[in-house]
């Protein structure tokens, strides 16, 4: 993130906010209530990164996401309010909550910044429940973050949110925030150093490529038979570092590596992070207009401009690859359909990244304002891209075949506003990290046609991109 001069101070004015913090404990007092104020104010230019790194700390629950492309950063720390989910409902369920949350929230500062005002931010795992015990995290999590500092446009917005009761001190809670803001200000004369953080991996375990081909053998006797007609198959890459990794040295290295990818981490407040560099937009909300991905078909980069050339021909020609893209592309504007929403198809192109291509097909559609995102999301979890299809039975198939959680792998995370505006997307080409390990995930489209060889050589040229960061 390119910082620039020091600005003029542009915090809210300090009186102001007081008298508006009286008030509402006022109005605490007389209904014997709670509120949560969320206060909205520009700052001066700082790497949310930064942020991220000064400021998270192991027992708290955070998210940083990051769009190079768009010059978007966020990074959400601590919260002031959150709700773990399991089970069918959970989409329901966090609405309900979002929703719920939104009525005893008051605003104050300017409306119009970017990325102004509370923001919730959501992950959720591929299956609905995790089976196996010792995963994590929860299948779903909701937070509205107590620190919100994003960048957009090359202009900074710090989001305070605070819980106002009864008993709470206006005096010293507004002097806690300004220390932090203060604070926040400082590291504007820093940067991100990863030269000081030297290579530490020091070992990695193999992935079994005997049983992911055994896999796609299987798989492909399904699709001949007409029970399936496409399955995502994953395969892991467990690592150990000599060192605790550093998580904020990963993240810079993905988005140096990966500028056209969606950088994000998420921690669960117990130690552990989930963290990757997704291609794959599940949805994107702003002023109702909504934008999806079709993602699916792939082939590596050439390591010339006449090979590169060469592997996007192929790849924009081949049946195989082609098929497999109009599986996502059939599932994503029949489920818009049936929520009402009319989807236009975008021109096919390419997504070219540092070291794989995919066929991509962007949809748009206008959302009414009665369509909340997470009934969006629940509707296009999980597509085609990331399990296969028909839907059930490709789930039921992967808990078949993988004997390891997916977890947050392939599955939603992102952010919603009060006013519906949202960024979703799917958790792919990622890694669980815990101290000293990670857990690396990739996965690969099993069509009719598919060979166990070059979708196995996908998975590993998926893998190696990721690791490469963790190095």
């Amino acid at each position: 993130m390119t910082v620039s001069p020091c600005r003029s101070n542009l915090f809210v004015d300090h009186k102001d906010l007081y008298q508006f913090l009286v008030a509402v404990q006022e109005k605490c007092v007389k209904n014997n209530c709670r509120q949560i104020v969320s206060i909205s104010q520009e700052i001066d230019l700082v790497d949310p990164l930064l942020v991220f790194d000064q400021l998270t700390q192991a027992n708290e629950i955070n998210f940083y996401f990051e769009d190079k492309g768009k010059g978007e950063a966020v990074a959400a720390i601590d919260a002031v309010t959150k709700l773990h989910i399991d089970g069918a409902n959970r989409f329901t369920q966090a609405e309900y909550f979002i929703k719920s949350c939104l009525k005893k929230i008051i605003n104050f500062g300017n409306a119009n910044l970017p990325f102004s005002g509370p923001h919730f931010f959501c992950y959720f795992s591929f299956f609905d429940k995790n089976t196996q015990l010792d995963y994590p995290f929860p299948s779903a999590t909701i937070f509205l973050p107590r620190w919100q500092v994003a960048v957009k446009n090359q202009r900074c917005i710090l989001v305070t949110n605070l819980i106002i009761n009864a008993n709470v001190n206006i005096e010293r809670l507004l002097e806690n925030v300004q220390n932090k803001i203060d604070f926040i200000q400082s590291l504007e004369y820093y940067s991100v150093n990863i030269d000081s953080f030297p290579a530490k991996l020091s070992q990695k375990s193999v992935t079994n490529a005997a049983q992911f081909k055994r896999s796609v053998v299987s798989a492909l006797d399904k699709i001949r038979s007409s029970h399936l007609s496409k399955i995502v198959l994953a395969d892991i890459l467990d690592v150990k570092s000599r060192n605790q990794f550093n998580l904020v040295k990963s993240l810079n290295n993905l988005r140096q590596i990966h500028p056209n990818c969606y950088i994000f981490s998420i921690s669960n407040g117990k130690g552990q992070n989930f963290i990757g560099a997704s291609p794959e937009r599940l949805i994107s909300i702003n002023n109702q207009q909504l934008i999806t991905d079709a993602l699916a078909g792939s082939a590596p980069r050439g390591k010339t401009p006449a090979e590169d050339a060469a592997n996007a021909n192929d790849l924009l020609n081949s049946e195989k690859e082609k098929h497999e893209h109009s599986l996502v592309l059939d599932f994503i504007t029949q489920r818009l359909s049936q929520l009402g929403l009319l989807p236009q198809i975008l021109a096919p192109r390419l997504r070219q990244l540092s070291n794989i291509q995919h066929l991509w097909t962007p949809i748009s559609a206008t959302v009414p304002t009665n369509i909340h995102p997470l009934k969006i999301v629940a509707q296009l979890h999980p597509t085609p891209a990331v399990a296969g299809a028909s839907q059930d039975v490709a789930c039921a198939e992967i808990r078949r075949y993988e004997s390891f959680e997916r977890g947050l792998y392939a599955a939603p995370l992102g952010w919603i506003d009060s006013q519906g505006n949202c960024e979703f997307i799917v958790g792919i080409r990622s890694a669980l990290i815990d101290g000293d390990r990670a857990r690396l995930y990739a996965g690969a489209g099993i069509v009719a046609g598919s060979d166990p060889h070059k979708e196995f050589a996908e998975v590993q040229l998926k893998l190696q991109a990721l690791l490469k960061a963790l190095v």
